[in-house]
């Protein structure tokens, strides 16, 4: 049973973070060309409109990584300080992640493509980091 809820955590932490962070890719790569490409109103409608299907998502993904990090970190004890440096340089890099993913939501925000800019760099950096992490440690 503690096999399948360590999978099942696992599962859920990974599923979270790509959904958070290939948003965010989709949103800077592909939605902001093709939205700067119609006429400003247009746009504005359809950032919106983009941004509000998305907030759900962002919610429910931001609560799976908290709470499967906290059950990942607590299953999972006796690392050295090394470990514990980069991992709390990626909690970090995460609230950044969080707070971008929070506010691109927002129905008017002149700011959204640069502050989608910031996430993806933060996003990846959170995923080499892991991949470190999982390799090393």
């Amino acid at each position: 049973m503690a096999e399948a809820l360590y999978v099942i955590m696992r599962w859920l932490h990974i599923a979270s973070a790509v959904t958070l962070v290939g948003g965010l890719i989709f949103g800077r790569l592909v939605m902001a060309p093709s939205v700067a490409a119609l006429a400003p109103e247009a746009g504005e409608k359809v950032w919106q409109r983009a941004a509000g299907a998305f907030r759900p998502m962002v919610v429910a993904a931001i609560c799976a990584l908290v709470v499967s990090g906290i059950y990942n970190i607590l299953s999972n004890p006796g690392h050295s300080p090394r470990y514990h440096m980069l991992l709390g340089i990626k909690l970090l890099l995460a609230l950044h992640v969080f707070a971008v993913s929070i506010l691109i939501t927002r129905p008017v925000n002149p700011r959204r493509v640069r502050m989608m800019t910031g996430g993806v760099i933060s996003g990846l950096v959170i995923i080499a980091i892991a991949a470190w992490l999982r390799r090393i440690f």
